[in-house]
């Protein structure tokens, strides 16, 4: 599994195959972090058995997250997993 960091130079949504994927919201209190207010983003889209996680504070470019999982079953599992965890946390799909 390789993995990758970098960080965007426009605030364009990553795209696979010409469909925007779910792009998620959280504005509250981030206990992760113990933070009293945050206003975050976060983003996933998955091309083949490419995983690419974007995120950051809002009206921020952020950051991004590559992720080769080995097989376009085992990234759409983890496009799922990964959903579960942020709807989980507070997250609100826009």
């Amino acid at each position: 599994m390789s993995v990758g960091i970098s960080t965007l130079s426009s605030k364009s949504s990553i795209k696979v195959k010409g469909e925007k994927m779910p792009y998620f919201e959280f504005i509250g209190e981030d206990k992760s972090r113990k933070s009293e207010h945050a206003e975050k983003f976060w983003e996933v889209t998955q091309d083949g058995a490419t995983v690419t996680v974007r995120f950051g504070k809002l009206g921020t470019d952020g950051q991004t997250k590559v992720k080769d999982l080995g097989s376009p079953a085992e990234a759409e599992a983890e496009v799922a997993k990964l959903i579960k965890e942020k709807t989980k946390k507070g997250y609100i799909e826009k």
